[in-house]
């Protein structure tokens, strides 16, 4: 239950709505008593009637017919205020659902890449979801039938003793009964909801990245084994929520049982008690019936609440374990950065804390605001590495990266990213049109600068080829374009953004070489006053860079201008030799 403390401060932003439902909700249940207090009124009308005490028909039916007009329009009263309460309370648990949704999609937001590599997406998703949504119950149909079930107990309880004290004795006997039954089987629901939720988001993880990779699937005929895996966590999943069920399966029957206890026990002690003299009227009984099975629903739903709560429990548990999360990468400032582009690596080592790899080791160079650096080396060299680690993905353990003489861990981290475009290995397009994938650079982009930025990217043509042009709405992760295109539309949201610096993370792979010299030739151009950081393995892509780094085994072995290094023995020299002969072939 400590976790749901949570909530407190959405149930304190919405107080006045609450403490309204709280107020409607005793209307509601005083309104709700007239019903029983005037049908047992009209038993003992009758009972005289028929004892011949009172001995007018026209004065019975007066009084019935009055008794039935007080009942029906009760009845419409407690109708309406009960639909008020529902309004005021169940609507605030949806703003809470909403807040609470915001919380956790914010805090996604704000966690570091080393987070995402740790935690699975559909984990991710069930908890901002699935259990959202159960917590949302607790904030809702619990609070409500929570208030009302006490309201009324405070309500029909002492009015019940007024009536007969030691008959509502009786009555109520087998509530502490009921009450340690809920408390042994809440115990047991909670650790059950708690394994049902981990298995829906392990089924979640599954689903996702199967859908995602359905290519790979089909590629390889593996629909066979991949449907008997989603068949074996199907099974595990519903045996652990049948094991939950079968737990939450003891509640109503238990309440049934106690209740029907209650009513066997109405009729009896009081039958009873009528016949001795003790109760004068039969109207009493009547009356203590009505309030039985009035306090029956409520009854029954503390096992429905207490299963609810605890499931709410067990999923804002989980919940809490992200939002507790605190994010490696801190933003020390709020201070405003006019960033200019020169960029300084000192002395940097690097480890990635997942698998303990170190990508680079005590590298070092400059580049100055308006050059261009190339980058080339073998995979695994730490290339990519440089460029997230001048976006501040990652922090260095060892050395510094400093912006314009400033170590980037001192500086405005909004500010920052905002000042560089940054275009990865892996193009990532959003399942929404092209014209806003590119506007993802730049909310506020007209439609010239749309086009200005993909024609500079040589993608353009392929745009206007489309039905559609630049409001085709694309296929998730942009599966509609094939991969050359997909890294011109990545390029196109870089570049229309207009940043100081431009890092390009061997975005080029997948276009063919005249496609490439084209881009190249437009990023030279618009570049021209930008520092530009290039990654590739095409010789092409780099030559007329003002610096170019050989990376090796996370060590800078070479560094230099296309012709220095051509005129030195190395790697960057068998590359190009290499490269040149499979051009020539």
């Amino acid at each position: 239950m400590k976790e749901l403390k949570h909530l407190n401060k959405y149930f304190y932003k919405y107080k006045w709505h609450l403490i309204g439902g709280i107020f409607i909700t005793i209307i509601a249940r005083v309104f709700a008593l007239v019903t029983p207090r005037y049908i047992g009124e009209s038993t003992s009308a009758i009972e005289r009637w028929v004892n011949g005490e009172v001995t007018s028909e026209a004065a019975l039916r007066s009084e019935l017919m009055t008794n039935i007009l007080i009942i029906l329009g009760a009845t419409l009263l407690a109708g309406l205020f009960t639909f008020l309460m529902r309004q005021a309370i169940i609507v605030v648990s949806r703003h809470i659902e909403y807040d609470l949704k915001n919380e956790v999609f914010q805090k996604y937001q704000e966690l570091s890449l080393n987070f995402y590599k740790k935690n699975r997406t559909g984990d991710l998703m069930n908890r901002i979801s699935e259990d959202v949504s159960k917590v949302r119950m607790y904030a809702g149909p619990a609070f409500m039938y929570s208030i009302q079930t006490g309201i009324l107990f405070i309500v029909v309880i002492p009015y019940m003793f007024l009536q007969a004290p030691e008959l509502t004795l009786y009555v109520i006997a087998p509530l502490p009964i009921l009450s340690f039954a809920i408390y042994k089987l809440s115990v047991a629901i909670n650790k059950k909801s708690t394994i049902v939720q981990q298995y829906l988001s392990k089924l979640n993880t599954f689903t996702q990245e199967s859908f995602s990779g359905i290519s790979v699937i089909k590629s390889y005929g593996l629909e066979p084994q991949t449907g008997a895996s989603f068949v074996t966590l199907s099974n595990e999943n519903k045996e652990k929520n049948i094991d939950l069920v079968k737990v939450q399966a003891f509640f109503f029957p238990l309440m049934v049982l106690l209740i029907g206890a209650s009513n066997i026990l109405v009729i009896y002690i009081g039958g009873k008690k009528f016949i001795s003299g003790e109760i004068a009227e039969l109207g009493i009984i009547v009356e203590f019936l009505l309030y039985v099975n009035m306090l029956t629903w409520p009854v029954a739903t503390v096992g429905w609440v207490t299963s609810i709560v605890q499931q709410a429990a067990a999923s804002q548990k989980r919940i809490n374990e992200f939002l507790k999360e605190v994010p490696q990468i801190q933003n020390p400032s709020t201070t405003p950065e006019d960033v200019q582009g020169s960029i300084a690596f000192k002395n940097v080592t690097f480890t990635y804390e997942d698998t303990n790899i170190t990508a680079l080791k005590n590298v070092g160079f400059e580049v100055e605001s308006g050059e261009t650096l190339a980058i080339i080396g073998k995979t695994g060299s730490g290339k990519s590495t440089i460029l997230e680690l001048i976006g501040r993905l990652y922090d260095v353990e060892q050395g510094e990266i400093s912006i314009d003489g400033k170590d980037i861990k001192t500086m405005n981290l909004k500010e920052l990213r905002e000042s560089i475009g940054y275009v990865p290995q892996d193009a990532f397009l959003f399942s929404d049109s092209i014209r806003n994938n590119i506007k993802f650079g730049k909310a506020d982009a007209t439609d010239e600068e749309i086009i200005t930025a993909a024609k500079n990217a040589a993608v353009h043509r392929n745009i206007e080829g489309f039905s559609k042009g630049y409001d085709t709405v694309l296929g998730e992760r942009g599966i509609t374009l094939s991969g050359g295109q997909k890294q011109r539309v990545s390029i196109a949201r870089a570049i229309v953004h207009d940043p100081k610096i431009l890092l390009f993370d061997d975005s080029l792979s997948a276009v063919d070489t005249e496609t490439e010299e084209e881009i190249l030739n437009n990023l030279f151009r618009i570049s021209k006053n930008k520092t530009t950081i290039i990654v590739s393995h095409r010789i092409s892509s780099v030559k007329n860079a003002d610096k170019i780094i050989i990376l090796e085994d996370g060590q800078v072995v070479q560094r230099g201008t296309h012709q220095q290094l051509l005129n030195t023995e190395g790697y960057y020299r068998e590359l190009y030799l290499k490269q040149l002969s499979e051009k020539e072939m």
